[in-house]
């Protein structure tokens, strides 16, 4: 197959393919979709293999205890699918779903400055982490922060043109 040229900035990686699953070339998938079997849904998906992206056609997949397996067009055998261990499923920007207006991807947050309600600036999102109550921010400054993003409450604005979010938060915590 050949390379993508899509490059590395551009792709949103969902997952990777962590094990093999059986003798048929069926591979065990590690996602971080919510839900877990997301991975399955795009159409369009993309692996890395030694550095290089290329076009990925998932052509059967499905949810197997806690985990998710699938069938990699051409991919026919146990070998073929070892040798994919590692490598990592993306799709392209554009295919991400249009969110509400109070909802954002964890991508979208990166980055951000995070600023307290007496504008004091406490750092950068540097990571966003789930949490199963709610997400986290996980902000670098003068420290790091582990910050809820709970939006009306500890989270007051985000505002991604200036790339800033307001937050209800004392900087001694």
């Amino acid at each position: 197959m050949q390379n993508s040229e899509q490059p590395d900035a551009e792709m949103l990686v969902l997952g990777k393919v962590s094990g093999v699953y059986g003798v048929k070339g069926w591979v065990k998938l590690f996602s971080d979709t919510e839900p877990r079997d997301g991975i399955l849904d795009y159409k369009r998906c993309f692996l890395k293999e030694k550095g290089q992206w290329r076009p990925l056609e998932i052509t059967q997949g499905r949810m197997q205890g806690k985990g998710v397996v699938a069938k990699i067009k051409g991919c026919d055998d146990r070998d073929q699918a070892m040798l994919l261990i590692g490598s990592e499923i993306a799709i392209t920007d554009d295919q991400l779903a249009e969110l509400a207006d109070d909802e954002y991807y964890w991508k979208d947050l990166i980055g951000l400055s995070v600023i307290n309600q007496d504008n004091v600036n406490l750092g950068t999102v540097g990571e966003m982490m789930e949490t199963g109550a709610n997400d986290v921010m996980i902000v670098e400054g003068d420290r790091q922060r582990l910050i809820p993003f709970t939006q009306g409450h500890t989270v007051q604005q985000v505002n991604l043109d200036e790339k800033i979010i307001r937050v209800d938060w004392d900087p001694e915590f």
